[in-house]
């Protein structure tokens, strides 16, 4: 059954269009390595996305607090509003990263006085944050929050202790320095880091928001994170926003927005863009193709997660919500799944299929979706956004021999008037058509669990990283899990405290996404970032941690 989110506009789905490289500099760099680079100097006003700025002004007064939906009794059937009984998963390491606080500087010369405006570079990352990225490797922690990125250490056969701040802050651009004509000069949010699992390397996407538009890559040469990368730059004719990369064996895979604008002759517009990942693991000569879909909902692609690959050939899958935001459809009974084929050799060939309906218990989007005044805090009239439109990174693959794997998660009300994270496990036919296999909603007591993200074990244990909160509460992190052989739908381990809150925020945006990433070193170890307010901060921290379930190894 074919998908048509808006009525009376069905999905059109454009050919694919080869995007115009763009190579200025030195396509490895930045100079002698990312490590070995001083910062880029803050960039000039307009650059950067406005929104990672506003936890620094007055905000402006509460929009309206949406009216709390009443849930339907097949919604309500799947919510799990217990704790699981299992133990609490035990917080093996944590430590705070970038927002609200960080002080520390680790840069080439950093004892010395710095240069005109390198200041400010810390100043912009000790604020708080919205947009939130975590990578991790054998021996590094790769964070991006805003306009900033940072690498930590990680525990293992390299260093004795985890959280040791390695490089950084630096603005994003700055891996750019010295290439491209807008990647080297622009620093955005909204930027993003991978780290590539079936090539060690570390992957980092920074958009440009100021037309005309781009789309920046960064592919590490080596599998240090700190070392010199190789540099792409593809013009873009549509706004880039809110990109999520994939890595699939045949490309990296970006999903973004281009256009939330439903007026006459205009329909929300999406951009599915793969990029020639084959070529730039070499550093060599490298193209991207972009396919235009009028009428979608925010999409993810599939993300790989360990080192079994699917099989040869096989189609990306890519998925979304249903439901329209901005017609004021916040309720649907289906996850939506397209089938992504790249041709490297003829774009023409290139194709994505039609939204095809997973039938999955009802749900209406948190707060009715993005950008609302909804989860309460203590203290203040001001409401927290919840991002509750879409499916939040990411949409993550596992090929376990017998079978393949994907699992994604996003942000539901409540019959309880709260909001859950609403989770799927499904599973791939003999067509490589995604079959829904379990779905829970985790929603117990009654308060917000929100902007969650999910992974999956090499044992096949699935482990959800979210926000909670909802008044006495302040906003902070948490995380529950479930053994692979448990009661489908359940999250059997009790909800652990990753980052407890100790207030309450003056702004409406809260994260906008975060992810959780698997430790390549043991594939078991879950490594999640979030945010939270420590006492008397006027803006967030992010609070990056790790935890295992027992008897995966």
């Amino acid at each position: 059954m074919f998908a048509q989110f808006i009525p009376g506009k069905p999905v059109t789905i454009h050919p694919a269009v080869e995007s115009k490289a763009v190579v200025r500099g030195a396509m490895k760099g930045p100079g002698a390595g990312l490590g070995k680079t001083a910062p880029a100097l803050p960039p000039h006003a307009g650059s950067a996305r406005p929104a990672g700025e506003r936890s620094a002004r007055t905000p402006p007064p509460p929009p309206p607090i949406p009216t709390a939906p009443e849930v339907a009794a097949d919604a309500a059937a799947i919510e799990q509003t217990d704790a699981g009984t299992r133990p609490a998963l035990a917080v093996l390491e944590s430590f705070d990263g970038l927002g609200a606080g960080f002080t520390a500087r680790a840069v080439p010369n950093g004892d010395a006085a710095p240069a005109a405006g390198a200041e400010a570079v810390t100043r912009s990352a000790g604020r708080g944050g919205i947009d939130l990225s975590l990578a991790v490797g054998p021996d590094h922690i790769f964070e991006i929050v805003n306009g900033n990125m940072a690498v930590f250490t990680k525990k293992g056969r390299r260093y004795p202790a985890s959280g040791k701040l390695l490089y950084g802050p630096v603005p994003n651009n700055t891996v750019f320095a010295g290439f491209g004509d807008r990647c080297s000069t622009n620093n955005n949010s909204d930027s993003v880091v991978r780290y590539d699992q079936l090539a060690k390397r570390w992957l980092i996407v920074v958009p440009v928001f100021r037309a005309p538009y781009a789309i920046c890559y960064a592919v590490s040469a080596t599998a240090d994170p700190l070392g010199q990368y190789y540099r792409y730059e593809f013009a873009r004719p549509l706004f880039p926003d809110y990109p999520r990369p994939a890595v699939w064996p045949d490309g990296y895979y970006l999903p973004t927005s281009t256009s939330d604008d439903p007026v006459p002759e205009v329909v929300t517009q999406k951009h599915d863009c793969i990029a020639e990942r084959a070529r730039m693991l070499k550093g060599l000569a490298a193209t991207e193709q972009c396919v235009v879909i009028d009428g979608a909902v925010f999409m993810l692609n599939s993300d790989v997660t360990g080192k079994r690959k699917p099989p040869a050939g096989a189609p990306n899958i890519m998925m979304s919500t249903g439901g329209t935001q901005l017609l004021k459809r916040f309720e649907d009974d289906g996850i939506y799944f397209y089938k992504v084929h790249v041709d490297w050799s003829d774009p023409a060939r290139t194709t994505i299929s039609p939204p095809q309906k997973i039938a999955v218990a009802p749900y209406h989007y948190l707060c009715d979706g993005q950008l609302s005044n909804c989860v309460p805090q203590p203290g203040t009239d001001r409401r927290l956004d919840s991002q509750g439109d879409k499916l939040i990174q990411g949409l993550m693959y596992r090929n376990f021999g017998g079978h393949e794997a994907l699992v994604v998660d996003h942000s539901v009300a409540t019959a309880a008037h709260g909001g859950g994270v609403r989770w799927y496990e499904f599973r791939l036919d003999a067509e490589r058509n995604p079959v829904l296999y379990q779905q829970g909603s985790y929603a117990p007591g009654g308060f917000f669990r929100w902007l969650g993200s999910i992974a999956m074990d090499r044992a096949g244990n699935i482990a959800v990283g979210y926000s909670f909160g909802g008044d006495p509460n302040f906003p902070g992190q948490r995380f529950a899990a479930r053994r692979n052989d448990d009661p489908k739908g359940k999250l059997t381990f009790h909800e652990s405290v990753l980052a407890k809150g100790q207030a309450s925020q003056a702004s409406l945006r809260w994260e906008d996404y975060t992810n959780i990433a698997l430790d390549p070193s043991d594939d078991c170890t879950f490594w999640f970032v979030g945010n939270y307010l420590q006492s008397g901060a006027a803006s967030s921290t992010t609070r990056i941690g790790s935890f295992k379930v027992p008897g995966c190894r």
